[in-house]
């Protein structure tokens, strides 16, 4: 008779950086474990088994408390999550054609939008991919659906199941309660996504932003939903706009049912060279068909037309004029004095990063150090990243009019 390891993952609400703790429990049997998977089948259960996609005979039960039981066979092969390739691969496409990657190109390369989302909850490392393969070719949402329930404390419980399969996106998002997590930037690859062959579809784009959604594919999510209502949904979209990802769904809308989603196929021509909206139903290379017939109207719907600030961490645009060139980060020292100074100095206060007792002025002072470390972080730069000397991506992102 089959025995099985027991143990229960949790995050605690008071970590910082919302890491599963795990607590090993010891031995069961089958018929332990048969009773284990007749309690979550009962109609009012609020226990949901999902199978580990990767060790045979090992499941994970969700539980309405955040917490999650784990059951792995005694016999079973060891399963590792391992660290992703930081890098690309050698071959990457521009535009559409494959070449090297040129010497000294900045990684992650092409990201014009945030790294994170404001207020957004961060579970785990946040280390789960790397840079993209075909920065080149359009920017892309991918959603998926948990294939859970929504509500209640199964954000986290879904989480910790993710991180321990080694299956995150970038991004968690719970449709009833609102809540939006990210495991990793949303400038860097995920890992919910398998290979298409030898290309690696979750590094597919300038950016490859994917979305675990909880709920169900046979039940779309987005059945009674009011954007309206859920500001962190608005804030995932206006960021994804703000790294250039279109309103538009290229591979058409996904699919209702699982025959349908293998009728259709997976068109490997319009993933690679369409930006947009996709379905993991329509990624070739994979054959789930989540997340349903969701509602194209609401995802992604339309940005709003009042030209608010989404909240988002997207830099705010300023009125159209040329822009500064960068012009070295040499150029940023104690003794320079420069109009340069004072229009990158507003336009920090404009993004809520001035750190000013006075000004902004021409000198440039630690004030100006300060204010700018700030921008990085709010681009999701972190540690020598967010020193507060300006750096080409990041003053790209900020648009400093010419003086």
């Amino acid at each position: 008779m089959t025995t099985f390891h027991v143990a229960v993952d949790h995050i605690d609400p008071g970590d910082d950086n919302l890491t599963p703790t795990t607590t090993y429990l010891g031995t069961v049997d089958q018929a332990h474990v048969d009773e284990v998977r007749a309690i979550a089948e009962l109609p009012d259960s609020e226990r949901w088994v999902k199978d580990h996609p990767r060790l045979d005979g090992a499941f994970c039960v969700l539980r309405d408390d955040g917490d999650l039981d784990v059951y792995v066979p005694t016999d079973a092969a060891d399963h590792r999550v391992y660290e992703p390739d930081p890098a690309p691969k050698d071959g990457f496409a521009a535009g559409g054609i494959v070449g090297k990657l040129p010497a000294g190109l900045d990684l992650p390369r092409g990201a014009s939008g945030p790294a994170y989302i404001d207020g957004v909850v961060r579970f785990g490392s946040q280390s789960i991919g790397g840079a993209m393969d075909t920065p080149g070719n359009p920017p892309r949402f991918t959603w998926h659906t948990t294939e859970s329930p929504a509500g209640g404390n199964y954000f986290r419980s879904i989480a910790a199941y993710l991180i321990r399969v080694g299956a995150e996106p970038q991004v968690i998002y719970d449709p009833v309660t609102d809540e939006l997590g990210q495991f990793g930037p949303l400038t860097k690859s995920g890992r919910a996504l398998r290979n298409d062959g030898s290309r690696r579809t979750n590094r597919e784009g300038k950016v490859n932003i994917q979305v675990e959604v909880l709920g169900k594919a046979a039940s779309p999510w987005t059945k009674g939903f009011d954007p309206a209502k859920k500001p962190n949904f608005r804030k995932l979209l206006a960021a994804g706009r703000a790294h250039g990802i279109p309103d538009a769904w290229p591979a058409g809308k996904p699919p209702a049912t699982a025959a349908a989603a293998a009728k259709a196929g997976r068109n490997r021509s319009t993933w690679q060279s369409k930006g947009g909206h996709f379905g993991h139903s329509q990624v070739p290379g994979n054959d789930h068909w989540d997340p349903g017939c969701i509602d194209t109207s609401i995802v992604p719907g339309k940005p709003s037309s009042s030209g608010g600030s989404s909240g988002s961490g997207t830099p705010s645009k300023p009125s159209a004029q040329p822009l500064q060139p960068f012009p070295g980060a040499a150029f940023f020292h104690g003794g320079r004095h420069s109009p340069i100074i004072t229009a990158m100095g507003r336009r920090l206060v404009a993004e809520g990063c001035g750190r000013y007792k006075s000004g902004p002025g021409p000198n440039w002072t630690n004030a100006d150090k300060a204010s700018y470390a700030a921008f990085q972080r709010k681009l999701g730069y972190s540690g020598t990243d967010a020193n507060g000397i300006p750096g080409k991506s990041s003053w790209d992102a900020l648009k400093v009019p010419k003086s």
